[in-house]
């Protein structure tokens, strides 16, 4: 896929003078997730691991939990009226025997918005559907203030499609011990995170215990409830939770940490797992 961006015409005004140059901007393009055919979602994402996007958006939904539950993706030959192929439509196939969910007007909205439930409906929707507890691995995660304080240069300087655009966020998946594990980028932070996920599943690596999800930006409760899908323990971000991230983080046991800028950092939710004494 050769469509991460684009170059576009800018008319450019430095210290009162003023010239015109092609500028590099990230793509964003709709992507529709079909479900054994049917339509299910519409994400507008950066093209670009289109399948694992669609696969860990429905591990975020409950529907994947394991690799051996997905049959295969495909993209949707002939997905315009003249019958070219745009790659922006996928659909799933979920493997033989895995309960295919309801495809309703409420679950479209509420998974492509995160808001079409709210309060403590979402939080019951994620408590019910989760499949596996947060854990730590095979030891206790006990987590450093300077090691989370590093994370954030890692990803920055993993970030290429940002270095060309400025306009891409990122996800990124890491060790215990600081160690990037993986890193997506996209013109939404929740579609880098279904990329990550979805690389997980299809390899076989969930629940993902004992791992950090950083993520530029703020940490929504949309983005909470992926890592919580995917058994990750920790969630980090750059910039501010929601109040209902936070609800979710409480009652689920999920370490959530906001505002990581250098050596400060607002630790919301399990804080047993931050050394911080």
């Amino acid at each position: 896929m050769g469509r991460v961006t684009a170059r576009r015409r800018v008319i450019r005004v430095r210290d009162g003078e003023v010239n015109t140059r092609p500028d590099t901007l990230v793509a964003e393009e709709p992507l529709e997730i079909r479900l054994n055919g049917k339509p299910l979602a519409i994400t507008m994402r950066t093209p670009g691991d289109d399948f694992a996007l669609a696969a860990g958006f429905l591990v975020s939904e409950g529907v994947l939990g394991r690799a051996e539950e997905l049959s295969n993706i495909v993209y949707c030959a002939g997905a315009t009226e003249d019958g070219s192929n745009t790659y922006n439509v996928v659909d799933v196939r979920l493997a033989p025997g895995v309960p295919v969910p309801e495809v309703s007007l409420e679950r479209n909205v509420y998974t492509t918005s995160s808001c079409g439930l709210c309060g403590k409906a979402s939080l019951d929707a994620v408590r019910t559907t989760a499949r596996w507890p947060l854990r730590d691995g095979p030891e206790p995660l006990r987590l450093t203030p300077s090691l989370l304080a590093g994370l954030p240069d890692q990803l920055r300087a993993a970030q290429r499609v940002f270095d060309r655009t400025g306009g891409l966020h990122a996800a990124a998946l890491f060790t215990r011990d600081g160690q990037l594990l993986d890193i997506r980028e996209d013109v939404g932070r929740h579609n880098a995170v279904d990329k990550l996920i979805g690389r997980a599943l299809r390899s076989g690596s969930l629940p993902l215990s004992g791992t950090v999800l950083l993520v530029s930006g703020r940490a929504s409760f949309e983005l909470a409830q992926k890592a919580v899908m995917a058994g990750i323990p920790v969630l980090a971000a750059v910039s501010a939770p929601s109040s209902l991230a936070v609800d979710l983080a409480a009652e689920t046991g999920l370490t959530l940490v906001g505002f990581l800028r250098g050596a400060s950092m607002n630790v919301y939710a399990g804080e047993e797992r931050i050394l911080l004494g």
